[in-house]
């Protein structure tokens, strides 16, 4: 795709809840994708692990079998919306990659249809709810910048919000935007006493992620309460879009199924790269110790 500054491109983020039927989950989306269409969205994501409820929440190997192949169901459904409509979808999967090794993944589906490219999650968390390593094998095809009809996208995934090497890894391959399918929210014995702080903490770093970089930067999250009482967590939804020196353009509830669209203008990621020259300083002979795991 050729660099150039006069361009842009809509988003639009899907932020629903799920049920336990993963094909109802499916169906609903679908709908939420054409209406983003219809919207004039035209590169559209959706939050992570969006045809299931967080099953994370439980170490059960009975819910391996969640997991689909790339292709598969997913995104031969939403393949067939995206050439339809002509959208480019970020579509989270559980990734089923071969017998005994899965992935949390996204597909990234071209306006065409097609397969433009696959990101699987980085970093994988191991937190009380948020039981991932039991379940996920870390990514290995790297950080990446996905050419589609209408933007160099970046796809990162949740807990790789909290990173700013994915971030700028990706960035630094040309990326118009870095997209972050999210499965977050409260535990509710917490949420009186931290709450306000957990989600101001993790809408802060990603708006920290586009200033640093000079990039759009878009989180798509779910809503709702899953699991029991005292095993359950509340998902905090707060999707949103900011644009490259972080202001929120585009700004979801903690607790209602919406659809956010904006436009995203490249030339406005020239202005404040030229104005903020943050790449242009960057000491890359100095960096070498980021490399070990600690330096003291």
């Amino acid at each position: 795709m050729p660099l150039s500054k006069d361009r842009s491109f809509r988003v639009g983020l899907i932020q629903t809840s799920c049920s336990l039927d993963q094909d109802a989950n499916l169906a609903k989306t679908v709908e939420l994708v054409r209406e983003a269409a219809r919207r004039g969205a035209q590169v559209i994501c959706l939050q992570e692990l969006f045809r299931a409820q967080y099953f994370c929440r439980e170490m059960r190997a009975d819910l391996f079998d969640l997991a689909e192949t790339i292709p598969g169901p997913s995104t031969d459904e939403l393949a067939k919306i995206a050439k339809e409509h002509h959208v480019v979808i970020v579509v989270p999967v559980f990734e089923r990659r071969a017998v005994g090794l899965h992935h949390n993944s996204a597909a990234v589906l071209d306006a065409d249809g097609s397969i433009a490219g696959i990101y699987r999650k980085m970093h994988i968390p191991d937190d009380p709810l948020y039981f991932e390593k039991f379940y996920f094998t870390p990514g290995d095809l790297g950080f990446k910048a996905i050419d589609t009809r209408y933007a160099r996208v970046g796809v990162l995934i949740c807990w790789d919000q909290w990173y700013p090497e994915g971030a700028r890894l990706t960035a630094l391959q040309g990326a118009d935007i870095l997209f972050y399918p999210t499965a977050i929210g409260w535990h509710p014995s917490e949420k009186e006493q931290y709450g306000a702080a957990q989600r101001d903490s993790w809408r802060t770093v990603q708006r920290g992620h586009a200033i640093a970089n000079g990039i759009w930067v878009a989180a798509a999250n779910r809503i709702g309460f899953e699991g029991t009482p005292d095993k359950g967590l509340e998902f905090w939804g707060s999707s949103f879009i900011a644009d490259p020196q972080g202001q929120l353009v585009a700004d979801a509830s903690v607790d209602k199924e919406e659809i956010l669209v904006t436009t995203c203008d490249i030339a406005k990621m020239e202005d404040v790269r030229r104005n903020w020259p943050f790449l242009r300083d960057r000491r890359i002979d100095a960096y070498g110790p980021i490399l070990n795991r600690w330096n003291a």
